[in-house]
């Protein structure tokens, strides 16, 4: 198994009012935390993200576009076409407003992907947390041909068509999204109060 990693960065960050990757969490980019809780756990890093890739240079990461932006599904296709020529078997994703992701994210989706017909799993904690998933490359094909179709590109409607399983995590709060100013406010303190 050759497991590489990609931080879906690719959103518009309407609700946070900003580029999302780019807030600041405790003196760290949300991006920066991501990277730091997914790069040991992987062979190779990239970053999915539109927009300008000059702005994420400081990360040394390549930076993914997507070909047609429909969600967080177009950046796990890119990735998964990123990763295949590189000799990947399988891609972990991990959003980019998530900074508690927990250090044994790689290994328990593995474990997870191993009972799953197509060998794709996603996390789970108290509620399904889609974008932190094991994707094998194998599923390119399948998930371009998804996203053409014109259904609602709905990431839990592709795991359930291709019988994901669920890794189970016992610590909600480790999946946080971060999807508002107030979202960062409270992780801030949240990180105050444990140090």
């Amino acid at each position: 198994m050759r497991i590489f990693g990609c931080v879906l960065a690719g959103g518009t960050g309407r609700r946070m009012g900003a580029d999302k990757a780019l807030m600041r969490l405790a003196g760290q980019t949300l991006l920066g935390h991501a990277i730091a809780r997914l790069e040991p756990q992987v062979e190779r890093l990239a970053i999915s993200a539109n927009g300008d890739p000059a702005r994420l240079a400081a990360y040394g990461l390549p930076v993914l576009p997507d070909d047609v932006p429909l969600g967080p599904l177009s950046g796990v296709l890119a990735a998964l076409r990123w990763a295949a020529p590189l000799g990947a078997t399988a891609v972990v994703t991990l959003a980019v407003d998530t900074p508690f992701a927990p250090g044994d994210l790689v290994p328990q989706l593995c474990l997870a992907a191993e009972t799953a017909p197509e060998g794709l799993a996603i996390a789970y904690a108290a509620k399904d947390h889609p974008t932190c998933g094991i994707w094998p490359v194998s599923l390119a094909d399948p998930l371009a041909a998804f996203l053409a179709s014109g259904a609602k590109p709905r990431v839990l409607a592709f795991t359930a068509a291709n019988h994901a399983t669920r890794a189970h995590f016992p610590d909600e709060t480790a999946f946080q999204n971060l999807n508002t100013p107030e979202d960062l406010a409270a992780a801030e303190a949240l990180i105050r109060a444990a140090s």
